[in-house]
């Protein structure tokens, strides 16, 4: 089963650059994982994704390095302070706000 999570956000990486939050986190949560595990579970598996599809785009010379980098470091901020709240927040709760975002993406993507 988790190869098959893993063959999804990979496919769903290279589409759309989701993966690990939308597709791994709630197939690990849904076999029972505690929110906090899957979260972490799935970053780390992310990281090889994004090594690889990063590579494949830039061989196509699609990736605009500067821009990635003023993104990707302060994501680098943001993942530091995200895991320290992470931690404050107790499992149920950290589901339920994910769901929240989840829900108003879905509704920004729709319109």
């Amino acid at each position: 089963m988790l190869g098959g999570v893993g063959a999804a956000a990979g496919l769903l990486s290279a589409l759309f650059g989701v993966g690990g939050g939308t597709v791994i986190v709630p197939a690990l949560i849904a076999r029972g994982w505690r929110p906090h595990r899957a979260t972490a579970t799935s970053l780390a598996a992310i990281g090889a994704t994004a090594v690889f599809g990063t590579l494949r785009y830039a061989w196509d010379d699609l990736v605009i390095w500067r821009d990635a980098a003023l993104i990707g470091l302060p994501a680098v901020v943001g993942v530091l302070v995200g895991t320290g709240l992470a931690k404050r927040v107790r499992g149920p709760h950290l589901q339920l706000a994910f769901a929240c975002v989840m829900l108003l993406v879905a509704g920004k993507l729709a319109v």
